[in-house]
């Protein structure tokens, strides 16, 4: 899926929401628990109630891999369904691989030929060697964590290297020498303040910003719309609680999509201000 694409995908739907796909048996309607596969009935349900919303899902590994093999089977009927239903909308998985050499080609040849996901998220830590195999593939994303929105980001990402620029910075100005704004975004949480981000879009003006933190974790979408858009819109945020558990009940998929048009809504007048739309 190229850039063109998905900034056409945003502008049509008027938003630039990403919903999280991150499904715990310990928090969805309990009588799911009665399908035969709990995880897969209650994503599906979430995909369709909300897909009139959002430019993309983001699927968040962890949360299938815990249940080993059938976790796994609900993780490739999930992003297959989406891929039958809702051919447009742009999947991200959300695996956070960090490897080297074969390994990383391994990864990438799993996420992108055998899920066919659009995008992963990569840790940066073990350098170019851990991010090149996955920018070798047309209209495919490298989404690298530059600096992440848990509270846990200061023990490493603010640390001052040379000319005390601190390391987020430091991996954002490497690492875009790697790929382009056509195949690479940065992930960055809306936990930090927005002048933060007004200091990266000097370094990466043009790359798409994969922005969690919004919602349960308590990120402004104003405060880093302000920031962070660029003329391409430039931005994909993501909501995973705020719209996954709105309501326990039978009515949660109606919930859902109550809530991810209230954000959806919150987006395109955002849109318009700026003309954007």
């Amino acid at each position: 899926m190229n850039k063109s694409f998905i900034i056409e995908q945003i502008k049509r739907s008027q938003s630039f929401l990403c919903v999280g796909l991150d499904p715990d048996v310990q928090k969805i309607p309990q009588h799911l628990l009665e399908e035969p596969d709990p995880i897969f009935e209650f994503n599906s349900a979430i995909i369709d109630a909300t897909y009139q919303h959002c430019v993309a899902y983001k699927i968040n590994f962890a949360f299938y891999e815990v249940y080993g093999s059938e976790g796994i089977q609900s993780l490739e009927k999930t992003i297959r369904y989406i891929k039958i239903n809702y051919p447009e909308k742009f999947i991200i998985a959300d695996a956070k691989r960090g490897d080297i050499g074969n390994t990383s080609e391994k990864y990438a040849k799993s996420v992108f030929e055998k899920l066919e996901c659009d995008a992963i998220t990569l840790s940066p830590y073990m350098g170019k060697d851990s991010i090149l195999p996955f920018l070798k593939y047309k209209d495919k994303w490298a989404i690298v964590l530059a600096l992440t929105s848990n509270e846990g980001s200061k023990d490493f990402q603010f640390l001052l290297c040379e000319n005390n620029q601190p390391l987020y910075l430091k991996v954002i100005e490497k690492s875009k020498e790697w790929g382009t704004d056509q195949n690479m975004m940065y992930v960055i949480g809306a936990t930090h303040q927005p002048d933060i981000f007004k200091q990266i879009r000097q370094i990466i003006p043009h790359h798409f910003i994969l922005i969690p933190g919004i919602g349960a974790q308590g990120g402004s979408l104003e405060e880093v719309c302000n920031a962070a858009l660029n003329d391409d819109i430039g931005i994909i945020v993501n909501v995973s609680r705020d719209i996954l558990y709105a309501d326990t009940s039978e009515k949660f998929a109606t919930s859902a999509n109550i809530q991810a048009q209230y954000y959806q809504q919150k987006m395109k007048k955002i849109l318009m201000d700026r003309k954007l739309i």
